[in-house]
């Protein structure tokens, strides 16, 4: 599976910017994707996931109601709307997909493919 992300740039704090993540390759492997951030100086960590079959998303607290993570079955893409973005939120965002859900959905998850980061910069 190889994943393509784009959309990352900077912007202003409370304004809002939409990444896409193209999937191609095997991407019956994927049965669930999602975003990864890692900021300078910390770890990489969850944002979003979303089930392929059933739509079904799961957030990390930090993004909840701000952050909204669908999917465009026809074009094997997934799309992350942030809102509201805070400086806190500038990082290397990064695609993710696994062919098991349950790996999207764990207490920390660890997808198998990764796509190339985004960066996305928000200023105060």
């Amino acid at each position: 599976v190889q994943l393509q992300a784009s959309g990352g740039g900077l912007v202003q704090a409370g304004g809002s910017l939409r990444l896409s993540c193209a999937a191609s390759g095997r991407t019956l492997s994927s049965s669930a994707m999602g975003w990864f951030r890692q900021a300078p100086g910390k770890e990489r960590e969850f944002v979003a996931g979303i089930s392929w079959r059933s739509s079904m998303t799961r957030y990390a607290d930090s993004v909840k109601g701000r952050f909204t993570i669908s999917k465009d079955s026809a074009k094997n893409t997934i799309y992350l709307q942030m809102n509201s973005l805070k400086p806190e939120d500038t990082a290397v965002y990064y695609c993710t997909a696994d062919a098991q859900i349950s790996t999207m959905w764990a207490p920390s998850p660890r997808p198998t493919y990764w796509g190339e980061g985004t960066q996305v910069t928000v200023s105060s």
